[in-house]
């Protein structure tokens, strides 16, 4: 009754690392807002766009469905604070990569099903999930990592799905920085992407004001990306004509926005970093959720005792060590922190 990409979007909805990702960071901690985005409202809104895309390209729904909701299920508590200083952690032992470790996670570490580690995906499901990856890694990847090692391009799904990501991200951002008070809309009119939409909006509803102002401006930025990118690419793939995924595989990326757009977006990351990420009140919070991941790691290989007994593995005690915080959630990373730290804590 599903195709097996229905199958690999199934298994990855019912997984027990999907349901973490309610509690793992985006840019604010859980416990600084209800209404900030979390890394699962995160990854449904890539899923959102991605399938957008893929019905008016006549691509395959369902696969780029999948991939973008198994995309950040590797991610670490605390967002990418704790992904770098777990990488630090890691950093003589193979290191850490949230995208090796998704895959790590729907390959083994998942345990449900009776005849198999991990979650069994198709192999173009697995190989969408990983974006990036040095030649050091994907020579220990098998069949995913010869891409990587030929340079050779993953199907246009998975390329749909890493610019969702980044459409979905960046304009959400600014949503979330705003209701949060650290960046502000009169910093943003300096930006031509959204400076552009603003004006527009604000010509045509000129009493509109608060959240309607802010959602019509990024329903509208994030409208305008998609399209340019859907545009862009059906003139790519026209002008290349592959005929099937191997040619797909030998093209430049066939996926991407027009010159125009591309320097736009890349205006508003710029933004973002500077003013948001690097924004004291986050790096505050950077900060704490470093020293707690480094705390963590120091007490579990000091003495592997203190870790459930599933993640004591003397043949790779510090991997052992990284799959279990990487898998914490927020609040789990800050009471087990606690247990570990405060007398008070049991």
């Amino acid at each position: 009754m599903r195709g097996n990409f229905q199958r690999d979007r199934d298994r990855i909805i019912h997984s027990t690392a999907f349901r973490r990702l309610e509690y793992k960071t985006q840019v604010f901690v859980n416990h600084e807002g209800d209404l900030f985005r979390t890394r699962l409202t995160h990854s449904i809104e890539v899923a959102q766009i991605a399938r957008g895309i893929c019905r008016v390209l006549q691509l395959n729904e369902d696969l780029a469905e999948a991939i973008a909701l198994a995309h950040d299920l590797g991610h670490t508590p605390f967002g990418h604070a704790g992904q770098d200083a777990l990488n630090t952690c890691m950093r003589s032992h193979g290191g850490f990569e949230h995208n090796l470790q998704s895959l790590r996670i729907v390959d083994r570490l998942e345990e449900r099903y009776a005849g198999f580690d991990g979650l069994n995906l198709c192999f173009e499901t697995r190989e969408g999930i990983v974006k990036h990856c040095s030649l050091e890694n994907a020579r220990e990847l098998g069949d995913v990592g010869e891409r990587f090692l030929a340079r050779r391009q993953p199907s246009l799904e998975a390329q749909i799905c890493n610019l969702a990501d980044e459409i979905a991200y960046n304009n959400h951002d600014v949503d979330d920085g705003l209701r949060s008070g650290l960046i502000t809309l009169d910093q943003l009119r300096e930006v031509g992407l959204v400076s552009r939409h603003l004006a527009a909006v604000e010509a045509e509803y000129p009493d509109l004001c608060g959240r309607r102002l802010i959602h019509e401006t990024v329903r509208r930025m994030i409208n305008t990306l998609v399209c340019d990118l859907v545009d862009t690419t059906k003139g790519n793939i026209a002008e290349q004509s592959p005929e099937d995924i191997d040619a797909v595989r030998g093209c430049k990326p066939l996926v991407e926005f027009s010159p125009a757009l591309a320097n736009e977006n890349l205006e508003l990351k710029k933004f973002l970093r500077i003013n948001l990420y690097r924004h004291y009140q986050v790096l505050r919070m950077t900060s704490k959720a470093q020293r707690i991941i480094n705390d963590l790691f120091s007490a579990f290989v000091d003495d592997p005792r203190l870790l459930p007994p599933q993640y004591q593995n003397d043949e790779a005690q510090y991997r052992s060590v990284a799959d279990y915080i990487a898998g914490m959630t927020d609040r789990y990373a800050v009471k087990e922190h606690r247990r570990l730290f405060s007398v008070g804590e049991i």
